[in-house]
């Protein structure tokens, strides 16, 4: 069975978008991932279907509904579902590229993008949303970041990638950085190719991508390094 990610949005327009074009739509075109959006406004309340309402306590802007925004998971994800429930959250915890592989190797996911100043807590609770964020920034709303994530999930599917051994040596995967990539012509404004690269000495070249790895990793993103 394929795998099967379920978007609840109030733009459902916005998807696929960049998911149906280059590898990730080919898979989404072949069946190798499923993509379905619910539409929250067809769970609003009233004529004008409304989703939102002021804040409890006062303050600015406005706040999904609990009972409309629940309406809208419930047809989603209904009772049995076992696709964990995401909600795309700048106060989320940081998404990582452990658990984008464990996702990818999952039946699939539900994604929840809020909008306006939030959602309302208790559907956060209510319903088992695990908040997620994409970084230390604010969006106008969540479907960039459950693009970004999908993005992330997707093309680690088995058949996705074309070669399936590059999804090893990438930024993230065992705590490091990438290494430094290189190609033709061998001199470039004056820069040339790491000569090691061009001994035909895989050993060696092993070694100095590792070694490279690691100095990325040391100046750009040390934290990684103190992860274990």
């Amino acid at each position: 069975m394929s795998f099967r990610a379920s978007v609840v949005t109030l733009y459902p327009e916005m998807f696929p978008g960049p998911l149906g074009l280059s590898l990730a739509g080919k898979a989404l075109t072949r069946g190798d991932w499923q993509l379905q959006t619910t539409h929250i406004r067809e769970f609003g309340t009233g004529r004008h279907r409304m989703v939102d309402d002021t804040p409890s306590g006062g303050g600015a802007g406005m706040v999904l509904r609990a009972d409309v925004l629940s309406s809208a998971i419930d047809a989603a994800s209904p009772a049995g579902d076992s696709r964990p429930r995401l909600l795309m959250s700048p106060r989320g915890r940081p998404l990582r590229q452990a658990e984008v592989r464990e996702w990818a190797a999952g039946p699939g996911l539900v994604l929840v993008c809020g909008r306006f100043e939030g959602v309302d807590e208790r559907v956060i609770e209510g319903r088992n949303l695990q908040e997620v964020s994409i970084g230390d920034y604010v969006l106008s709303g969540g479907e960039m970041a459950a693009l970004t994530l999908l993005d992330a999930v997707v093309r680690l599917l088995p058949g996705v990638m074309g070669n399936q051994e590059s999804g090893n040596t990438e930024s993230f995967e065992n705590d490091l950085l990438e290494h430094p990539h290189y190609t033709r012509p061998v001199s470039w404004e004056g820069r040339e190719i790491p000569p090691v690269l061009s001994s035909g000495d895989h050993g060696a070249i092993a070694k100095w991508r590792k070694a490279e790895a690691e100095r990325l990793t040391r100046d750009r993103r040390p934290d990684l390094l103190n992860r274990s």
